[in-house]
């Protein structure tokens, strides 16, 4: 199997000097799926920033082979699909067609297949038909899926998913999760919800205090 992430004796320190990450070490391989669990300020998110370059350490982290630096960030972003927790971070257009289109118009892709990437990707999530209603006024559940469609509308080949059941009902959780389980790309995704995990999950990483304390399968870690 081809590594997908690939970090070795990764470390990162806040600007007040606090340290989030300590001497991560981590591969993960296509087609996997990995959780990241752990309790609050354990590191999770910060993990996850490095992913796609928003947050940098002080090593090297290579994706799909290439490091994660400043001139391979356009290839790093197009092929990680990071989606944040609160889907309000990613949803910033007056219409849904506008919020998934926002990508692919700044990669550069012509009208024609700009539309056809917001149907496909509205499709994948079960939220075709909705191109001009307002992101704004949707529920929860319903943001959420339009966050994942905002970048699967960039045909990632990894997709990095922060607390995605968050503040989500079971209905709607359960939902989400015949979503994301149906999408065909490697995923890792940080959560709380063990349910979650177990249903997406094969394996599993806990995280506590920056450090990799656990990495297995999903059902021994679990």
């Amino acid at each position: 199997m081809d590594k997908i992430v690939d970090i070795e004796n990764l470390s990162f320190f806040y600007p007040d000097g606090h340290q989030g990450l300590k001497d991560i070490n981590l591969v993960v391989y296509s087609a996997e799926n990995l959780a990241v669990i752990g309790p609050n300020g354990a590191g999770k998110s910060t993990l996850l920033l490095h992913l796609n370059g928003i947050l940098r350490g002080n090593n090297t982290i290579k994706v799909f082979g290439l490091p994660v630096e400043e001139k391979n960030l356009k290839e790093t972003r197009r092929k990680v699909g990071l989606v944040f927790q609160d889907p309000d971070d990613q949803l910033f257009s007056p219409t849904v067609f506008d919020d998934v289109a926002f990508g692919p118009i700044n990669m550069g892709y012509s009208e024609l297949q700009v539309k056809q990437r917001v149907v496909q990707a509205l499709k994948l999530v079960g939220m075709d038909g909705y191109e001009q209603r307002s992101p704004h006024h949707l529920s929860v559940g319903e943001k959420k899926r339009i966050a994942i469609a905002t970048v699967l509308s960039l045909n990632p080949e990894l997709l990095v998913l922060d607390e995605p059941s968050s503040n989500l009902d079971p209905r709607s959780k359960w939902s989400l999760i015949e979503v994301v389980k149906r999408l065909p790309m490697t995923r890792i995704i940080a959560a709380h919800d063990l349910e979650l995990i177990r249903a997406l999950c094969q394996r599993t990483i806990i995280l506590d205090g920056g450090i990799i304390v656990a990495d297995g399968s999903t059902t021994n870690i679990l």
